[in-house]
């Protein structure tokens, strides 16, 4: 009997439907390259470039055309400048043509021509920085109001050119360099370390440790988890003020109520003294976000079935071996997938700390560190490359988490 082996190959309805799912999932691929992809090229592409914020500001011919009335002569005045700080501008110039009415009379600036009522200037190269008023003695026939209105009212053309520190060739690896040869940069990782670790840890402990009181129903139940869910949704502006100013040292309510029973012989700095400040943010994001891990591990808790719970208590086992023996394996899958959202969502964290300590008192985190390299200092590449490293970060923590977690356990 002869054997019919399979045909090879995909058949014209398997391309065609290939074709047709690839067609749908392109508005998708699209979304994401314009929103995620694009942005992140961006972010390599500025950290390997020596740009400064000043350096945005583009090096473009800028000019303002007026008519002044200035004593018995009007004039007409042109304002030349070059914006940037860093960059030279070649090939400046402009062409403007002057509304009827208007005859220049006076001495034209050196690299003017006048031919009719069109003026062409060409200044060469522009200093950065540049700023010069050129002023003409004119003539006016008719409405001076008018006249001025009209020059205002122009459109001169202007012309020049300049390198663009982000679209050049010119690419360095100074700004990692400088990164990673500063000693500040290894504390800065170790306070993201220690604030994303524990921040994470706590926050699921605290949620696991609420799911489980609220796995029972009494009475009060739906009141007592919406007041669990208030840290959760409340505005982080607002619960960060609240913080600020409960632990005030001068007028806060925890200071005062320490002194009162004797804990403390004065007040205390929470968030302006080390290693305190540290710790007290640490406690802002467990407290703040543990109401997360509440919600998902207690929808899995009430999913579980109950009859190996009977059985257990049949059996004679104890809380603690129903929860480590029947609760906690039930429980890895989401557990795994909340420390996995947990943890890269903490290391990105930035308003949470900022709005506490501002990153001082030994607070600042490699997120707090984009911001000051950026904003603070000014130098956007710097800032650009720590976010490149956090990225850097992330991945490595991922690829470890996935290789290590297995399957069976949620992921």
């Amino acid at each position: 009997m002869t054997e019919i082996s399979p045909p090879k190959g995909r058949g014209a309805l398997a391309r065609r439907e290939a074709r047709l799912a690839w067609g749908l999932l392109l508005p998708t691929i699209t979304i994401v390259a314009l929103v995620v992809i694009i942005p992140l090229l961006a972010i390599f592409l500025i950290s390997v470039k020596p740009v400064k914020l000043g350096d945005l500001r583009p090096a473009e011919t800028r000019l303002r055309v007026s008519l002044r009335d200035r004593g018995d002569v009007p004039q007409l005045e042109y304002r030349v400048t070059n914006p940037s700080r860093t960059a030279e501008l070649f090939g400046a110039g402009f062409t403007d043509t002057l509304p009827e009415g208007v005859t220049l009379t006076g001495e034209l600036p050196q690299g003017c021509a006048l031919s009719g009522q069109t003026m062409t200037c060409d200044f060469g190269t522009l200093a950065p920085g540049y700023n010069e008023r050129f002023r003409i003695d004119a003539q006016i026939a008719g409405d001076p109001k008018a006249a001025e209105q009209a020059v205002r009212d122009g459109a001169p053309v202007v012309r020049g050119a300049a390198d663009n520190v982000l679209t050049n060739s010119t690419f360095t690896l100074e700004n990692f360099r400088k990164l990673f040869d500063s000693g500040e940069f290894w504390s800065v990782f170790g306070v993201t370390v220690f604030y994303t670790v524990f921040g994470t840890l706590g926050a699921l402990v605290v949620g696991l440790f609420a799911a489980m009181l609220l796995n029972k129903s009494f009475k009060g139940q739906g009141i007592l988890r919406g007041l669990y869910l208030f840290p959760y949704v409340a505005p982080v502006i607002a619960v960060a003020f609240t913080w600020i100013t409960l632990f005030d040292p001068f007028s806060g309510s925890a200071n005062a109520l320490l002194v009162q029973m004797g804990v403390s012989q004065g007040a205390i700095n929470f968030f302006g003294q080390k290693p305190l400040a540290l710790i007290m943010v640490t406690l802002f994001e467990v407290w703040r976000y543990f109401p997360l891990s509440f919600l998902f591990i207690l929808a899995r808790m009430q999913s579980i079935d109950t009859d190996m719970y009977e059985a257990a208590d049949m059996d004679g086992a104890s809380p603690f071996q129903k929860f480590w023996y029947l609760s906690l394996p039930q429980l890895l899958g989401i557990l795994s997938v909340l420390f996995l959202l947990r943890f890269i969502w903490t290391f990105n964290k930035f308003d949470d700390i900022f709005l506490l300590t501002g990153g001082n008192a030994g607070t600042r985190t490699l997120t707090v560190n984009v911001y000051e390299q950026a904003f603070a200092v000014s130098n956007i590449g710097a800032g650009a490359a720590v976010a490149v490293v956090v990225f850097g970060c992330l991945l490595i923590f991922s690829a470890f988490f996935f290789r290590m977690i297995s399957r069976e356990e949620g992921l």
